[in-house]
């Protein structure tokens, strides 16, 4: 069964981690890697990455996305949404931490930012406003 819209925007907020999906190349499948993101209902989606990145440079080209997140207990539920870039933009201290928290215990936190600012560079914001929607929970079945 479908979600609701309310229903399918919560689950989108909750802290899964996502499956990003985007086109590379015209004659491969799409280039699809995990990835943390945050998400506020009725808002857009954003994602970090090194701006290098082959996920950040096929978005670049593309200028959309997708993400689907997923669950397995008590019922198999997922959300899917696809849709254009809304910006892009340097990544903040802020942002680092905002992502880190979401994930993590919070004893983890600042290491993780410190690790991340010292160890993996330069990241950037990529926003998406989500245009398309797919969703099931298997369960309702």
């Amino acid at each position: 069964m479908g979600l609701s819209v309310e229903v399918r925007e919560q689950f989108l907020a909750e802290p899964h981690v996502g499956a990003l999906s985007v086109v590379e190349r015209p004659d491969r499948a799409p280039l699809t890697v995990p990835i943390w993101y945050q998400y506020t209902p009725g808002g857009e989606l954003w994602v970090r990455t090194p701006p290098g990145s082959r996920k950040a440079r096929a978005i670049a080209a593309t200028g959309r996305f997708s993400l689907m997140v997923q669950r397995v207990v008590p019922t198999v539920r997922y959300v899917s949404v696809e849709g254009p870039v809304t910006r892009t933009e340097p990544d903040t201290g802020e942002r680092s931490w905002e992502m880190a928290a979401r994930y993590l215990p919070p004893d983890k936190v600042a290491g993780f930012v410190e690790y991340e600012r010292t160890q993996l560079g330069e990241h950037i914001v990529i926003a998406m406003r989500p245009e398309h929607w797919l969703s099931a929970d298997l369960g309702s079945i």
